[in-house]
């Protein structure tokens, strides 16, 4: 048997369970740690600005393809603490991430040592496991232990806060016969999927919403096989959107309070029944759960036993693995379709297809200074089907999904429960680390731009290119928009007269200038007819230069984004589309 360091032994495991790639920051107490990835080689690393930038990167990769895992490594003291949002972020999302942060020597660990602090205690409520190695023959059934738990039941992140001395300290360790434990997830029995599509026989008009947990199980082309095999409408959650194409005849539209469609919260107070799967009918889906539940009968399958009930009570509820379900659902629904013993959904989908064809927003304005809508209709144009997005929190994430279009899973990556702003920024790096050949696209408010931009010197230094639309309004817009309630603009502008930019007229901090000072590509567009080719040439500036490009987007100082508190009551503060012409990019322009 091998004699390693403890530091070795936790790097060979990282690459037996598949880790190619991390991110992080080294530091005094993570040093071996950094010197066993060093020495054994196998692992590509990100130097990161900001370990909370690290984590968020992590959270990037892991999202962008089925099985990843995003490891962040840290040393002792504020590098632990600054992961903190990347694991509160990760576990509100079900993202499997590692975060491995250096430590004081155990025998300091009581003695309020320089940076030590107690991590696992601070990490615990966030994670599936935070633990403190105390013994260096316990790493490697740690490092075990964690990645089993990461892809068992609801994904997850985990914490190992490694003494430096337990680092350092040998043991024995055979890597040739290492094994990954196997993974648990629960699975629907047949009689209880019966059960499901006899309710959902029973209905006139049902719907299925796809979560995030259908895309974590990586059965989107099941989720779409069930659809067509019965015939019934698909809505997407935020987190689902791309489980189902946005131009398949069975795309209802999403549901919601924002991140929504007006067919789609127009279709669900249609329907009468709702099979949700891997989703945990989050508020800005559901709106009032009251208006959201009537007159509508609930079947919920989700992987976390938990999750059922949380916020309401379902008709019947099954505690499955999305796939595993899928796979039975699938199965079942293809044998009574054979039979002919499914109902003819016919009329219901030509119903959901006509509110697509007639409910959409107005995106072709040419104001100026320009109108965000139409960012996102040009977006659609330049980018089309085979494009990453990656965004956050804000009226510009709220905007984008409600008129981009999405067609695979995993187009689509956003923090959906957290919303920390800076999260745009490192999470697309990550993303673009996991998938060098795509398009991949990030959106962001300015403010949301702000809080992490120093990360964009890490697309820099390690020739990660991607694509960062950066609509700048000089507001915090979203919170403008809530303090109308208060009749207030108190303390949300961005603006003022920045004496070495006078030509952006008062939009305050210059982000082009910022942007090439990190070693990015930058290009500022004022005028409508600008956008389109700013776009396509920030497609060859990504090819000849293989660096992050910014596309800044001078935009009108206030626009109201379409929302409510009720799916049946959302306010349109803009205009509406009359016509094809109102909505050129729209899946279903054919309004006249």
């Amino acid at each position: 048997m091998a004699r390693m360091t403890a530091a070795q032994a936790a790097v060979e495991i990282l690459k037996r369970e598949g880790v190619t790639n991390v991110f992080g920051l080294p530091g005094a107490a993570i040093n071996p740690f950094y010197a066993a990835m060093r020495s054994n080689g196998g692992l590509h690393h990100t130097l990161a600005r900001h370990v909370e930038g690290a984590s968020h990167m992590a959270e990037g990769y892991t999202r962008a393809a089925p099985g990843n895992i995003g490891v962040c490594i840290g040393t002792s003291g504020p590098a632990g603490t600054d992961m903190i949002t990347g694991l509160y972020s990760a576990s509100a999302d079900s993202t499997p991430i590692l975060c491995i942060t250096g430590q004081a020597p155990v025998a300091k660990l009581h003695k309020e040592d320089f940076q030590a602090v107690d991590i696992a205690s601070i990490a615990a409520p966030l994670t599936k496991m935070a633990v403190t190695v105390l013994e260096p023959a316990q790493v490697p059934g740690t490092f075990q232990k964690a990645f089993h738990l990461m892809r068992s039941g609801r994904p997850g992140p985990v914490l190992i806060d490694l003494p430096i001395d337990v680092q350092q300290a040998e043991i024995e360790f055979d890597v040739e016969t290492y094994e990954p434990l196997p993974v648990y997830r629960p699975a629907a029995t047949r009689a209880q999927v019966e059960k499901a599509l006899d309710m959902m026989a029973a209905a006139e008009r049902p719907l299925i919403v796809s979560g995030g947990g259908v895309i974590n199980a990586d059965a989107a082309d099941l989720l779409v096989r069930f659809a067509e095999a019965t015939g019934v409408p698909v809505v997407p959650t935020l987190m689902g959107w791309g489980t189902i194409p946005d131009d398949h005849r069975l795309f209802a539209g999403m549901v919601g309070l924002q991140t929504s469609h007006r067919y789609g919260n127009a279709t669900m107070l249609e329907s009468d029944f709702v099979l949700g799967i891997g989703n945990r009918w989050a508020n800005r889906h559901t709106g009032g759960v009251a208006t959201y539940t009537e007159g509508r009968t609930f079947v919920h399958v989700d992987i976390e036993p938990t999750q059922i009930g949380r916020v309401f009570a379902p008709d019947y509820g099954i505690v499955s693995d999305a796939r595993a379900a899928l796979e039975l659902f699938v199965q079942v629904a293809e044998e009574r379709a054979g039979a002919g013993q499914l109902p003819d959904r016919t009329a219901w989908a030509r119903g959901c297809q006509e509110r697509k064809s007639s409910l959409w927003r107005k995106t072709n304005f040419d104001d100026v200074p320009i109108k965000p809508q139409r960012v996102y209709q040009d977006m659609n144009q330049v980018f089309g089907r085979d494009v990453r997005y990656v965004s956050t929190i804000g009226l510009s994430q709220i905007q984008a999904a409600q008129l981009l279009h999405v067609y695979r899973p995993r187009q689509w990556v956003n923090a959906g429960q957290a919303g920390p702003l800076g999260w745009t920024v490192p999470a697309a790096l990550g993303v673009a680390t996991a998938d060098p050949d795509a398009t991949v696209v990030a959106l962001s408010g300015d403010y949301d731009f702000q809080f992490m931009l120093e990360e964009l010197a890490v697309g820099a230094q390690f020739n990660i290119p991607y694509i960062h639309v950066l609509v700048n309004n000089a507001y915090l817009g979203l919170i403008r928009q809530s303090q109308r309630a208060f009749e207030m603009d108190y303390c949300v502008q961005l603006s003022f007269d920045n004496v070495n930019a006078p030509e952006i007229g008062g939009y305050g901090v210059d982000h082009v200038k910022v942007a090439e000072g990190l070693g990015c590509k930058a290009i500022r567009v004022f005028e409508p007819d600008d956008i389109v080719p700013a776009l396509e040439q920030a497609k060859k500036l990504l090819v000849e230069h293989r660096v992050p490009v910014v596309v800044e987007v001078i935009l009108e100082r206030v626009t109201n984004v379409s929302m409510g508190l009720e799916i049946d009551n959302i306010t349109e503060f803009e205009a509406l589309a009359e016509s094809g012409a109102d909505a050129p990019t729209a899946v279903y322009a054919n309004l006249d």
